[in-house]
């Protein structure tokens, strides 16, 4: 990743202040059709290589919060993606969704022409006794798509380390750490930006989850835009491999950092219900 974004375009990168008409509405509609083909895809891969080891999955969901933060301006998002786990303990995969958060900043008088995340990782898992494990690999998010003269990649690459403690079946309390080896989604000189992810799942009944969340980002030589994240959720499964989510999720974000150029505050309180199918 570039880290020769102009002065004047910093606090565009990644949920702009400034204000334009970037036309939302029509990439919007095109990275819903882009989600769609690539959910399509990754599921049908899955569904079509149901060995063991193979698994993939598709979801539709009322807003992409990622960290706290919308990805798609408080709008739906369609997701898949696919992942190969060896008997080894090591894993490849790839997923993808429709995005407007970069289509919906506007840099200096130019639009940005972006709908679409793609990410492909992989990594290591392992066992350390009987009820805690590791997860330790790397992640890389792509956006493509067309930017201005100056604009910094929001292309961004990290390593991550976590570890999950089950003490029995229906309790996991999992710790992750991840460190961007790139700028971070486009904040320039960023790279070194850590995020903290602290997960509690509880099984309180057959087939329902509760789903507890807290997050920490930092961004190097970016403060002003760090913050916290906290996620209160349930998930109902079925057996047919559908199941459904609700969540409340919430951020202590500087408000005028994280409102984009059509007045949208993304980091704001926000509930969200996803409806998933996995093969």
């Amino acid at each position: 990743m570039s880290s020769n974004l102009k002065t004047e375009t910093v606090r565009t990168v990644a949920f702009a202040t400034t204000r334009g008409h970037a036309e939302s509405a029509g990439l919007s509609v095109i990275g819903l059709k882009a989600a769609l083909v690539v959910a399509l895809a990754l599921s049908a891969i899955a569904a079509g290589n149901a060995q063991a080891g193979t698994t993939g999955s598709i979801s539709l969901t009322s807003d992409y919060l990622f960290r706290g933060v919308s990805q798609t301006n408080q709008e739906p998002a369609l997701q898949g993606g696919i992942e190969y786990a060896h008997d080894s303990g090591f894993y490849v995969g790839a997923w993808g969704s429709n995005i407007s958060w970069l289509s919906d900043t506007v840099v200096v008088g130019d639009d940005i022409s972006s709908s679409l995340e793609l990410d492909a990782y992989l990594g290591y898992r392992g066992k350390a006794g009987e009820i805690f494990s590791y997860d330790v690999g790397v992640l890389t998010y792509y956006y493509p798509g067309d930017y201005p003269g100056g604009f910094n990649s929001p292309n961004t690459t990290e390593i991550y380390l976590g570890g999950t403690l089950a003490p029995s079946d229906t309790v996991s309390v999992g710790l992750k750490y991840s460190y961007a080896v790139t700028d971070l989604f486009g904040y320039a000189d960023s790279d070194g930006s850590g995020y903290l992810d602290a997960n509690l799942n509880w099984t309180f009944q057959p087939t329902w989850t509760l789903n507890l969340h807290g997050g920490k980002q930092w961004i190097e030589h970016n403060e002003d835009f760090e913050y916290t994240d906290w996620k209160l959720g349930v998930t109902k499964s079925f057996e047919s491999g559908f199941s459904i989510a609700a969540a409340y999720s919430g951020t202590d974000a500087e408000e005028a950092l994280y409102t984009n150029a059509h007045n949208n505050f993304l980091a704001d309180d926000a509930f969200t219900l996803t409806l998933s199918k996995a093969f």
